[in-house]
């Protein structure tokens, strides 16, 4: 069994490489904190509008008929109902089966910002019943992903298929720390395949690090 080491050149412009990133890193997490302000005013949704708070003047839906006759609506869940009866992605968001008052059940959205406690803010998350955010229908073919259905539906199935409840809007916002990770990856890894060889060609050319390649010019055969 052959065992293949690098070479010491190599390993030392990794590490350099590696330190680099880690500095771009902490000067990427710098400016998160601005930018991460502007995201949240964006996905801030503000009360009444779909993802939004529902106040005592938005409709109380109690079956599919309702959700079906009603521009906007909410349901009131029982404890974490709302979120414990099954859930799967379908795209590129996360469904859950939601369960209505009457037992019916439907694939639902939610902006987790906007759930609040009917017992007021103290109250146990797993007791008490939870006033959902404003909903409104979106006519979908959730029977395109099977294994979206094998996901939701494992507890009971879904009593329709063609819609879905949006109660997500444009809110739906992400921690600090998620809504950092993407480009703080995305600028390492640039990083280190940037420098990397910008590293290891300068070290090269001073003469301290080998070439990578080396081509031996042929000798030309000699006729007698």
């Amino acid at each position: 069994m052959r065992v293949h080491r690098l070479r010491f050149d190599i390993w030392l412009c990794l590490a350099i490489s590696v330190l680099l990133a880690m500095g771009a890193a902490k000067i990427v997490n710098s400016m998160v904190p601005e930018a991460y302000e502007n995201y949240v005013e964006d996905h801030t949704v503000a009360d009444g509008e779909i993802g939004g708070i529902a106040d005592e003047t938005v409709f109380r839906a109690q079956n599919v008929e309702d959700l079906l006759t009603h521009d906007t609506f909410t349901v009131i869940s029982p404890g974490i109902e709302y979120m414990n009866r099954g859930a799967g992605y379908f795209g590129s968001y996360y469904f859950y089966s939601l369960t209505l008052p009457s037992g019916e059940r439907v694939a639902a959205l939610y902006n987790m910002d906007s759930v609040q406690n009917e017992n007021g803010e103290d109250s146990d998350i797993y007791s008490g019943d939870k006033i959902l955010p404003v909903g409104k229908v979106v006519y979908e073919d959730l029977t395109a992903s099977a294994s979206f259905l094998e996901q939701i539906e494992h507890a009971e199935p879904l009593s329709r298929t063609d819609f879905y409840v949006d109660m997500r809007g444009e809110g739906g916002k992400m921690s600090q720390e998620n809504y950092a990770e993407a480009p703080v990856a995305l600028v390492q890894i640039l990083t280190v395949v940037i420098s990397f060889p910008l590293l290891h060609m300068l070290g090269s050319k001073l003469g301290i690090f080998p070439r990578f390649f080396s081509f031996k010019k042929r000798e030309e055969k000699k006729w007698e």
